[in-house]
């Protein structure tokens, strides 16, 4: 036993070494979360390991020997294998400890809120039942090896903002509000130097969550949470050609009621990959969409938001009055944009294609059909001779006085469409250049006008809408052209961003293209309009936001569904979705090409395709018509058209005006997605082909050729059938359900306590 014991304790003895002393310089230390101290902490759990695990190899070195003695005592075998175990537990203990210790020293909780790693930036964001519904990592091209530390005091916020700088590389600005069950958290980086562009990455998918938002992209995907796409420019273009379409705002949502909002002033670009999971924003300038820096160098700007649910979540981000400033006359508009169809006057491609009596004949055929209201007759830009004339042709247009108080005492309201394009050929040309009214060439110090191409027109100056002289020179032409010719109405043809010249530069620095439809539209709400092309922002009611141009086809009817839901999410409640039957015709999709908008519109779509549009259209928040249902010549068709224009009128208006004070007070959309009626509701969420309006009505149109039944899902709730009035009971699919070709599934929610 002497002998066996001092083997064991001199061994012991002579492996351990004595612990380092830590100590700390004169020095600043900088923060507890950061790698000084950490780098300490780490060789005392190192030291520790190394000398368990010196004492463990002496015994397992010492066992066969023990083992070779004197039969012990019981007690005393006990007791060795005992101490062995310890052993064992103690190693798994310092070993768990290390590794844990390793992965969290890191991670430290700034305002309770946001669990930040301030060396591989990985954050993670805390609902109000301190859940995490949100992860990933900020400033993802910052290098691994590169220490951060607290900012100093003259770069610091005088908000509570927590500052962490990367030296030479960037700085990073966090800050948190707490609006008890909703809280935003702000994120705000700044670039430090040339080459370094801000880009913070989340998870695309979290317990089965979908992101949407940001308006409609290339091949008009349901859920941002499905699409792929390398970092692209964020502002509005033809989404057949560009990544997003006609109508953006800088807003995301995630059905497990998380949002991002991304500040105006940033140069936004985004990425979205399904395969490795991320959604990614970025800051950086280029040479077009943010080639006006409006900071030395980039800054990426946003805030996250969590609230209990999506719904509610999305009420609070959109929330906005749109009743500031309206007049009687602009709510009466509303209410007749919604209650009268908008008749498009078909044309060609050419200024010639459209005169004064394809005008009043197009008329005259709406009032034959006998069955609808006669609402507002839109007229292209080809009222004039050349685009930006401003001024009615009269060679072909030579009594257009007399025509229009014709067609007002007949009940048609008229609308002119104007654009900010003066084509070249145009004596305003000359004159806006003369008085420096156009958009100009950069680093031409005004003298040279930027030229584009919209269109019919193949070379126009475009209005600088920032030159204090422009507007009150165009509001000049429209008025004279409402008190000569009583026009009630305009509508924008503003083109995208992508229609502005490629080096454009305007008197006053725009943040991206896209505040010039937006300075464009709020200038000109004196003068009145019906609707715009193009939006960053929702429109001043009564303007509607059109649609873009969408193909007459099966898959053109589809992209109008996927359009106008997507709109509705991100704060457009007042949606115009194109002529019914497809804006034009295009056999084969083409991806080099201007624009889509300079395409004609389309020849009489087939009956089948007519119907389910018409169906569709019936339930949207207004009806626009090019092609009349009478050009048929089919009973078939006028009886399809009156059944739902009577629906329209009994039930859809009703609902349509119950809910306009909802859009007008939060902005929520007049169309909605079902999971705006149960946000928890998982099935809600990935359904594309159906839709509510309002809170009491749901739609299940068929999108289809030659289909005749669907899939329908119901949420929680009883409710009517449309077709044939029965009763139906919610939170369950109905299998097969047939939908005849003269028909639209549709069903209206009945009273809670209503039982079968």
């Amino acid at each position: 036993m002497k002998e066996s014991g001092n083997l064991f304790r001199t061994k012991r003895r002579a492996s351990i070494a004595p612990l380092p002393a830590l100590r700390l310089n004169d020095k600043e230390m900088l923060a507890s979360d950061f790698d000084t101290y950490s780098l300490a902490s780490n060789q005392a759990s190192i030291t520790s390991v190394n000398s368990v695990a010196s004492l463990l190899r002496e015994k397992m070195q010492a066992f066969p020997q023990m083992i070779r003695k004197k039969k012990r005592e019981t007690k005393d075998y006990k007791i060795k294998i005992f101490v062995i175990m310890m052993f064992f537990i103690t190693v798994f203990l310092i070993s768990y400890a290390y590794v844990g210790y390793h992965r969290h020293v890191l991670t430290y909780s700034y305002f309770e809120k946001i669990k930040f790693n301030s060396k591989d930036r990985f954050i993670k964001i805390l609902n109000h039942e301190n859940k995490v519904v949100m992860s990933g990592q900020l400033g993802v091209t910052i290098n691994m090896d590169s220490h951060p530390f607290h900012c100093l005091e003259d770069r610091r916020k005088q908000d509570g903002s927590v500052c962490i700088e990367w030296n030479g590389v960037a700085r990073l600005y966090m800050n948190f509000k707490d609006m008890d069950v909703f809280r935003c958290y702000t994120i705000h980086w700044q670039a430090l130097s040339a080459n370094q562009f801000p880009i913070d990455c989340y998870e695309l998918t979290r317990d089965n969550g979908l992101w949407f938002g940001g308006g409609i992209s290339k091949n008009m995907q349901w859920s941002l949470s499905t699409k792929d796409f390398d970092f692209s420019p964020y502002a509005s273009g033809d989404a057949k050609v560009h990544q997003f379409g006609n109508g953006v705002k800088r807003y995301f949502i995630n059905s497990i009621g998380v949002a991002i909002q991304v500040n105006e002033k940033s140069p936004l670009h985004l990425m979205v990959n399904t395969t490795a999971n991320e959604f990614c924003i970025k800051a950086q300038n280029d040479d077009f969409t943010f080639v006006n820096r409006l900071t030395p160098l980039p800054e990426l700007q946003y805030k996250i938001c969590t609230t209990e649910d999506m719904r509610s979540l999305h009420m609070l981000m959109t929330q906005q009055s749109l009743w500031d400033g309206l007049k009687e006359a602009d709510i009466k508009m509303l209410h007749t944009l919604i209650e009268e169809p908008v008749w498009q006057i078909p044309h060609q491609n050419q200024w010639d294609s459209i005169n004064e009596t394809t005008v009043y004949n197009y008329s005259e055929d709406v009032i034959a059909m006998g069955f609808m209201r006669l609402g507002h007759i839109l007229v292209s830009e080809f009222w004039q001779e050349n685009i930006g004339d401003f001024t009615v042709d009269v060679s072909r247009f030579p009594t257009l006085k007399e025509t229009i108080d014709v067609l007002h005492r007949r009940g048609f309201k008229i609308v002119f469409t104007i654009q900010p394009f003066i084509s070249t050929d145009s004596e305003n040309f000359k004159n806006a250049v003369r008085k420096k009214l156009l958009i100009y060439e950069r680093h031409s110090e005004r003298s040279i006008p930027a030229l584009t191409r919209y269109k019919s027109v193949s070379s126009a100056g475009v209005l600088d809408i920032t030159n204090n002289a422009s507007i009150p020179w165009l509001k000049e032409k429209l008025e004279k052209l409402k008190e000569e010719y009583k026009v009630d109405s305009f509508y924008l043809d503003l083109g995208t961003s992508y229609n502005l010249p490629h080096y454009y530069q305007c008197r006053e620095t725009l943040d991206n293209p896209d505040m010039y439809a937006r300075l464009f539209t709020e200038s000109l709400e004196s003068v009145g309009f019906l609707g715009v092309s193009t939006a960053s922002r929702a429109p001043k009611p009564p303007a509607f936001l059109s649609t873009l141009p969408i193909n007459s086809s099966w898959s053109g009817i589809r992209e109008i569904m996927t359009t106008v839901l997507n709109y509705g999410i991100i704060g457009y409640p007042f949606i115009l979705p194109g002529a019914i039957g497809g804006d034009y015709a295009l056999a084969k999709s083409k991806t080099k090409m201007i624009s889509f908008y300079s395409l004609p519109q389309p020849t009489l779509p087939e009956q089948e395709l007519f119907v389910r549009w018409m169906q569709l259209i019936t339930f949207m928040p207004a009806m626009q018509f090019s092609h009349l249902p009478s050009e048929y010549k089919s009973d078939y068709i006028t009886d399809v058209a009156k059944e739902l224009i009577n629906v329209r009128k009994a039930i859809v208006i009703p609902l349509l005006k119950k809910y306009l004070t909802e859009s007008m007070n939060e902005g929520l959309p007049l169309v909605r997605p079902l999971w705006m009626l149960d946000p928890h509701d998982p099935a809600c969420l990935s359904i594309s082909d159906e839709f509510s309006v309002g809170e009491e009505l749901i739609v299940a149109p068929i999108l289809e050729q030659s289909v005749e039944e669907r899939e329908v899902y119901l949420p929680q709730g009883v409710w009517k059938d449309g077709i044939d009035g029965s009763l139906r009971k919610g939170n369950r699919w109905i299998h097969s359900y047939k939908v005849p070709k003269d028909k639209i599934a549709y069903f209206i929610k009945l009273p809670d306590n209503t039982r079968f």
